[in-house]
């Protein structure tokens, strides 16, 4: 299994932060995310620092769905960052975590009106409009509350992003935004530009997820600037920013080959000045969405092992007490990670196995015919790389309990999010008279 940052071999028990996941697990409990602090503020400063121009101001957004919590949030604030959300529910956490809610903004392809009236009432920064009908319903509540507010509208640019079907976003078959080859898109942006209730900062796009291919996003930059340039002489409107979204691609297994944050975002940077002086543009603010790719590599999933079992098939399981109740990926989209045994690190990996979890599914398995060190019960097995979409996923099927979230650095650790407990489970379920 590939390290990431302060991960290090001591003494043949797997460190993070320079705590052993053996200390970590007998203080917390299993399953348990375990988050490198450490990494998490070194990728947010990669961002901040190769993401800058002195032709134009930037902003880094921090994509909330990767991971939210009121921990992360402060270190958003604190690294000078700014956070989207998409439902009611991560505003209400980003607002109680008491970060500047002006640097929050709203996404959604289908927000509800009470999420729309909380955006106003929070103060947040701006609104990304999805689609014509939402302009409307955002300028009605605006009248309502007699306030004005700043957006922005997603646009489907068609860029084929080569990634999973399910986390494709930009093509023409897509749900988000309005697309630029509609006849009628001029039309829709100047309904925008006319309303009074509503201040128009620019165009957001989002090509996909997890994406390699570089120069997917060099095509977004190009159509993104001539498209803004072209409405704007249409309109004859002033289009201050556009937003590059975000879906740069990490690590998960040897295949494949993670985006160098500091050499893309400088090539981005270079590729966006030169395409702004070619279409003789002057921009105020150019914005991206990185999620994944600060939080990813970030976390694990700590889980005991609760026995081995050797099918007549000739499938060797690992049976650990988590599974897709807290890493959904493998089921959804087929995503593939990589483990090891925690507390014997410097076992052979020689016997290939399937890792499985205990939820009533056939299709509940983390990881498939892998590598992995003799495994026992009682084992300690990490699995790498679900600091994003893991949490932010998990579930209660079959009335599994939500792992506690640990964050560790400089051999300290703290709880950032508390581990379910079965009275959670009940919480909201009423007695009634039958």
């Amino acid at each position: 299994m590939k390290f990431f940052g302060t991960m290090k071999n001591n003494s043949g028990v797997l460190e993070i932060g320079g705590i052993k996941v053996t200390e970590l697990a007998e203080k917390y409990g299993t399953p348990l995310y375990v988050m490198d602090q450490e990494l998490i503020e070194e990728n947010m400063m990669k961002y901040k620092e190769n993401f800058k121009s002195d032709k134009f101001k930037t902003t880094v957004v921090y994509a909330s769905k990767a991971f939210l919590s009121k921990a992360i949030c402060k270190l958003v604030e604190k690294h000078d960052l700014h956070i989207d959300a998409v439902s009611g529910g991560e505003l209400y956490t980003i607002k109680a975590s008491g970060i500047s809610m002006e640097r929050v903004h709203m996404h959604g392809n289908n927000k509800t009106d009470d999420e729309l009236r909380m955006c106003l009432d929070y103060g947040i920064g701006s609104i990304i409009i999805d689609n014509e009908e939402e302009i409307e319903r955002v300028s009605k509540i605006c009248l309502e509350k007699d306030q004005k507010v700043k957006v922005m509208l997603r646009i489907n640019i068609g860029i084929d992003a080569h990634t999973h079907e399910y986390i494709q976003t930009s093509k023409h078959s897509s749900k988000f935004g309005e697309s630029i080859f509609d006849e009628r898109f001029p039309e829709i942006v100047e309904k925008i530009t006319s309303d009074k209730n509503l201040e128009f900062l620019g165009f957001h796009c989002h090509i996909g997820s997890q994406i390699f291919d570089t120069k997917a996003f060099h095509e977004g930059i190009e159509v993104m600037i001539k498209e803004t340039k072209k409405i704007s002489e249409k309109l004859n409107i002033e289009i201050p920013e556009i937003n590059l979204g975000g879906g740069f691609g990490v690590y998960y297994t040897e295949k494949d080959t993670a985006i160098d944050v500091e050499k893309f975002m400088k090539s981005m940077i270079e590729h966006i000045e030169k395409s702004l002086e070619k279409e003789s543009m002057n921009m105020k603010k150019i914005s991206i969405e990185p999620g994944r790719s600060i939080i990813g590599n970030a976390g694990s999933t700590l889980y005991r092992v609760g026995g081995i079992k050797e099918t007549f098939g000739g499938v060797k399981y690992v049976f650990i007490d988590g599974g897709m109740t807290d890493n959904i990926r493998p089921a959804l989209y087929q995503a593939e990670y990589e483990a090891v045994l925690a507390n014997k690190l410097d076992v052979v990996e020689d016997e290939i196995v399937t890792v499985a979890g205990k939820c009533c599914e056939s299709g509940d398995l983390i990881i498939k015919n892998r590598k992995l060190g003799k495994a026992e019960a009682g084992d300690l097995l990490l699995v790498a790389t679900t600091g994003a979409y893991g949490y932010s996923m998990s579930s209660n099927y079959n009335k599994a309990q939500r792992p506690a979230v640990v964050f560790v650095k400089d051999g300290k650790s703290a709880i950032s999010i508390k581990r379910e407990s079965l009275k959670d489970l009940v919480r909201n379920d009423v007695d009634m008279e039958l």
